[in-house]
């Protein structure tokens, strides 16, 4: 094992240890010799993890006595209440503002703490246009035939064996590419409702979504949502008798970024399977985990088949491939029929080379970089956010995925404030953008999925700075 693995290795998992609880506000941590000792390394690799801790603020050296654990900054940063959505269907979509924060998408110019995806700059770009060779020489005819109505064997049976990690059970015939995680949202619910029904959400809710059922003819019921730990069940209960499916993220959501825990998880598939109610499950953050385990999904616990597991590569690898799957349980036919409707079939050589970087293994070393990325990057922003947003600000507090959730007083509007930070080259995304209901008005959402910098670091300030002119 290499000094730089055993450094970055041993430098998260204090990090974690310290961010949940394990080491407390003031602790005393071993000293250098005894992380020597404990894990066989040099005193100058100690060093470097103990250098890396205090540039997160997570410790702090005290002369003659070593270091100590600091007062975390999202322990003074209140946690935002559960949403309180009015328990009407609502159709009144946001569009144009929408529209206007996502025609930044791809725009150099402007620091995007309003795109929900990685950085390039954090992905294996150079190792996936080696695949995507690779895939155009073994393909037949250099993969410009069409490729199976289900999709690429190898990256259905990578899928398959990468579900293991969560209890998943799956095989390659359960699985059904689709062109990136929208798509197979999509076929799902075409499949499943149609014009008039009313499907449950959380609420707030990625703006695609929203626009995905509205295109649809839905009717759309948002559910009181946790920060933390998702959807009210009890909520969900009372509104059985009115809906015709539920839709849920319910590994680290965005906006939110919230985890259900798995006891919440297995009953809602049970009470949805009891109503013979199906559960569309939103799964494209769940390998974004900051903790040791990846979470289990709803698709562990679904013994019947009413779970349709949808996921993707877009928000861990390679969001312009557009490379997605769907395990549809006992809808497979249906959605069979709608890919072939709708679509024939997939992209040939961006399946292929996915699942063979699946099958090398260096996707999960990719994956071990960029989670650790993610949540020093989080620690970094609510330190930032702490120190120059105005008082009383609140933050979520995700235990993975890409994004943070900011509640600021109620007399900022961050649709107001997206206008003036645009002119300082910088887009949010409102939290007006996550609801069809007037709400989260004083709220927005910021991507954690951006390398940090110092001007990164200038922006979040500058941001801050505009938010207390209100």
């Amino acid at each position: 094992m290499s000094r730089d693995f055993l450094y970055n290795e041993i430098a998260g998992r204090m990090a974690h240890q310290i961010r949940n609880g394990v080491f407390k506000a003031g602790d005393r941590l071993p000293s250098v010799r005894a992380l020597c000792q404990e894990h066989g390394i040099s005193m100058n690799t100690a060093k470097r993890v103990f250098v890396e801790l205090e540039a997160l603020s997570l410790i702090e050296s005290r002369p003659q006595s070593g270091y100590y654990v600091s007062s975390l900054p999202y322990h003074r940063l209140p946690l935002p209440g559960i949403s309180r959505p009015s328990p009407v269907a609502k159709d009144y979509e946001p569009e144009e503002l929408i529209s206007k924060v996502y025609a930044n998408m791809g725009n150099d110019k402007l620091t995007l703490f309003s795109i929900g995806a990685p950085s390039g700059s954090l992905l294996p770009a150079a190792r996936l246009e080696k695949e995507m060779a690779k895939a155009a020489r073994t393909l037949k005819d250099g993969g410009t035939g069409y490729a199976p109505l289900q999709g690429s064997v190898q990256l259905r049976k990578m899928v398959a064996v990468r579900s293991l990690a969560w209890g998943g059970r799956l095989v390659d015939d359960d699985l059904i590419t689709t062109h990136g995680g929208m798509d197979a949202l999509s076929l799902a619910l075409m499949a499943l409702a149609g014009p008039g029904d009313t499907i449950a959400i959380e609420s707030p809710c990625y703006p695609g979504i929203l626009q995905l059922a509205l295109s649809q003819g839905l009717k759309v019921l948002e559910l009181p949502t946790h920060p933390a730990t998702g959807i009210e069940i009890g909520a969900l209960k009372k509104v059985i008798p009115r809906i015709k499916l539920c839709l849920l993220i319910p590994n680290f959501n965005t906006p939110l970024g919230s985890c259900m825990p798995e006891a919440h998880k297995r009953e809602v598939v049970a009470l949805l399977s009891a109503h013979q109610i199906p559960l569309i499950e939103d799964d494209v953050y769940g390998d974004l985990y900051y903790g040791t385990r990846r979470p289990k999904c709803c698709k562990s616990f679904d013994t019947e088949g009413n779970v349709l597991w949808c996921s993707s590569v877009s928000k861990t690898l390679a969001p312009g491939y557009r490379v997605g799957w769907i395990a549809p349980g006992r809808y497979k036919a249906q959605i069979m029929k709608l890919k072939l409707v709708h679509a024939i079939t997939s992209a040939s050589l961006t399946q292929e080379a996915v699942g063979s970087f699946l099958q090398t293994g260096r996707y999960e070393h990719h994956l071990r970089g960029l989670r650790r990325t993610l949540e020093d990057n989080y620690q970094r922003y609510v330190q930032t956010i702490a120190e120059h947003f105005p008082a009383g600000t609140k933050t979520s507090r995700p235990q993975g995925g890409l994004a943070l959730w900011v509640e600021l007083g109620r007399q900022v509007d961050t649709t107001l404030l997206y206008e003036l930070a645009l002119k300082k080259q910088i887009s949010i995304a409102p939290g007006r953008m996550f609801t069809l209901q007037d709400q989260y008005r004083n709220c927005m959402r910021l991507c954690t999925g951006l390398p940090w910098t110092s001007e990164l670091e200038q922006k979040l300030k500058q941001l801050g700075r505009m938010a207390r002119m209100f």
